[in-house]
């Protein structure tokens, strides 16, 4: 016969450790009269057969069947109600479990009404702690020796990221207004989780939302349509990238080491003429074109570095180019006067 169990307790339980058992494998002997020590922040749950007898709380408990009284049947058919019985003792940590933290594993994808769609990532923390003994042990411990946070961490983040999902994919209009809502947001998500920590016999104290943040596809997308000044009008932005883009291949092609002085100023007037040609149609898309047999004038002043400057200027009233561009447009310019 195995030594029987007189003093039970768990002294040194961990500051992240929720469930320890007595034995840590197989089944103690225990009999009437052996002493368990709960401390603060502890519960002691007897289990015999996969069923729980009895809890106690901090304190020191003698082992009766008064206190316990499923053992009757157990100990009083033999040796004047000494006998020795097997079961085992679960010490269960009840305080609360702070700074948990859970984040999405992978990217979670939402409509966006003015992206259209984004892939963002979230992350937070939680406080948490054991409300039903019993009910905790039976449900997720089992028969395990040791049971700690780690274990039932990456449960419980699969629970919150669903239910995170779910309100996101209701109550987001644009990840430019997530920031305004985290609290909205935070407080939503625990009332739907209350319940489902509870049926696994925990109790959810807090739960924070700290960040949520687009990828780096997002984020780049976020950042083109923010250069453009207007976040819906793609047909503007499109014209306003092409109208860049002549004007710098224009500059290059106008730029060679070999170039004289006119023939910069050639190339940077043809350029600002086609940049200011975009503009023309930006401003008035739909102006009629001129008879296919009448007179083509020329662009006046094409190769004057001045002219050049000119289009310059009203390509930075009409928008097309930003105070920075223009600077280094025109500094480029006048080196070359």
């Amino acid at each position: 016969m195995a030594r029987i169990l007189d003093v039970v307790q768990a002294p040194d339980m961990g500051p992240r450790e929720l469930v320890r058992r007595v034995p840590q494998s197989g089944s103690g002997d225990f009999r009437i009269g052996s002493q368990v020590i709960v401390r603060e922040g502890q519960m002691a749950v007897f289990f015999r057969d996969g069923k729980a007898l009895d809890s106690f709380g901090p304190g020191r408990h003698t082992i009766t069947t008064a206190n316990i009284p499923l053992l009757v049947g157990l100990v009083s058919r033999v040796f004047s109600g000494n006998t020795p019985f097997t079961a085992e003792v679960y010490f269960v940590n009840t305080r609360d479990f702070i700074d948990m933290r859970w984040g999405t594993p992978e990217p979670i994808t939402l409509r966006d009404e003015t992206l259209r769609m984004v892939r963002v990532r979230a992350h937070g923390t939680y406080n948490m702690a054991v409300a039903d003994p019993q009910l905790f042990v039976g449900q997720l411990v089992g028969a395990r020796g040791y049971y700690s946070t780690e274990d039932v961490s990456n449960y419980l983040r699969s629970m919150i990221i669903n239910r995170l999902t779910d309100l996101l994919g209701q109550h987001m209009k644009s990840i430019l207004d997530l920031p305004s809502m985290f609290e909205e947001l935070s407080a939503a998500a625990r009332v739907r989780l209350r319940d489902d920590f509870a049926a696994i016999g925990l109790g959810l104290k807090q739960l924070y939302l700290l960040s949520i943040s687009p990828t780096e596809e997002t984020s780049a997308a976020i950042d083109e349509a923010a250069s453009m000044g207007a976040l819906g009008d793609m047909d503007r932005y499109m014209k306003f990238r092409t109208a860049r883009a002549v004007g710098d291949a224009a500059l290059a092609e106008g730029g060679g080491a070999a170039a004289g002085t006119a023939q910069i100023g050639l190339g940077l007037g043809a350029g600002m003429a086609a940049a200011r040609a975009m503009a023309d149609s930006f401003a008035a898309p739909s102006q009629p074109s001129a008879p296919a047999g009448g007179a083509q004038q020329a662009a006046p002043g094409a190769a004057d570095p001045m002219s050049a400057l000119k289009t310059l200027q009203e390509l930075l009233d009409n928008g097309l180019i930003t105070q920075e561009e223009f600077n280094a447009k025109r500094s480029e310019i006048l080196s070359r006067l």
